[in-house]
């Protein structure tokens, strides 16, 4: 489950959370701590990544609800270390002190960029949290490491959808990629928040909707462009309850969710599609956020109301993010959209 589910589904994954979970926790302390160690020192991917998994859900920061998303990045992560460390014949549970440093370099070294190298960094690091927890090892060899900042601003690196682009995949888009795009470039939603929208969570005639599943589940709402409204509206004929096209039988999500899949990468492929005829890049769902983030900043120079906007933890968060915007230069027009 790739994305954050809702309603039943919801309850679903926290119940193989916990299975999963106590397939560890049910262990007394002396077996866990075996198990941990025969895991470490077979280096078993499969162990390790459970074992990580299990000392998220139960000693992390937010325990069972522990997002989908947050479970995936994190495995990756672990077995992109595991890889590593196999190559390397690192111990992993007796770590040279230079082994995590070594670790960042040789991603370094393959072009990765520094925020990816980081979030690899995280993985590896709660690895060591989980074996620290099962009582497996002491080391931590990810302590002390650097990961040097990537002076380039996010928006020069991966600049946002222009004026020109936008039009363009949305001549040629069907009702619901034309949806999908318009939830990030106008509503400023991630693709999670976007799939999973309920119909209730939806108003097109007071223009705003409600996001239940936002970053670090909280909620805002959000205002709709009068394009959003309209593209809501005809997706719900087609689509919506009642609609003339339902398809429920195609459905892989529940029939109060506004879009019959829940996989980002499915919704990769219908929005892609439209900018594949549109003869226009297709570069993730991101730059659809940072269009939407430029556009209200044009229009309010506001960090605090597009922070609020785009569900930012902080003010300062749209402020990194826009820094390199000249923000009395901008130009923007929400009621124009």
């Amino acid at each position: 489950m790739p994305d954050k589910p809702s309603g039943g589904e919801l309850a679903l994954y926290r119940g193989d959370l916990l299975a999963r979970t106590r397939e560890w926790t049910s262990l007394h302390d002396e077996e866990l701590r075996r198990r941990a160690v025969q895991a470490a020192g077979e280096k078993d991917v499969t162990s390790l990544v459970s074992l990580t998994t299990a000392y998220l859900s139960h000693a992390g920061a937010s325990g069972v609800l522990t997002s989908p998303h947050t479970v995936a990045a994190y495995a990756r992560g672990v077995r992109q270390f595991l890889t590593w460390a196999e190559t390397q014949a690192v111990s992993l549970l007796r770590p040279g002190r230079h082994d995590g440093q070594s670790f960042v370099n040789a991603l370094l070294a393959e072009g990765r960029a520094p925020a990816g190298v980081s979030q690899r960094v995280a993985a590896a690091s709660c690895l060591y949290r989980a074996l620290r927890w099962a009582g497996a090892t002491e080391a931590t060899p990810f302590q002390d490491v650097r990961v040097p900042r990537d002076p380039t601003p996010g928006l020069v690196k991966r600049p946002p959808y222009t004026d020109d682009e936008l039009h363009d995949v949305l001549q040629v888009a069907d009702v619901q990629a034309r949806l999908l795009l318009l939830l990030t470039a106008h509503g400023g939603l991630r693709i999670s928040e976007a799939l999973a929208l309920r119909w209730e969570e939806l108003d097109e005639g007071a223009r705003r909707l409600q996001v239940t599943s936002g970053k670090g589940r909280k909620s805002r709402v959000v205002a709709m462009s009068t394009s959003l409204a309209r593209a809501v509206r005809d997706y719900r004929a087609l689509y919506g309850p009642g609609g003339t096209e339902q398809l429920d039988g195609l459905r892989t999500t529940g029939p109060d969710r506004v879009f019959r899949f829940s996989d980002p990468e499915t919704a990769r492929y219908h929005l892609g599609k439209a900018f594949k005829v549109a003869g226009v890049k297709f570069r993730g769902f991101h730059p659809g956020r940072k269009y939407a983030g430029t556009r209200l900043l044009g229009q309010v120079k506001d960090f605090g109301r597009v922070a609020a906007h785009l569900g930012h933890e902080s003010v300062d968060t749209t402020r990194k993010g826009y820094a390199a915007l000249p923000v009395d230069d901008l130009k923007g027009d929400l009621a124009g959209w």
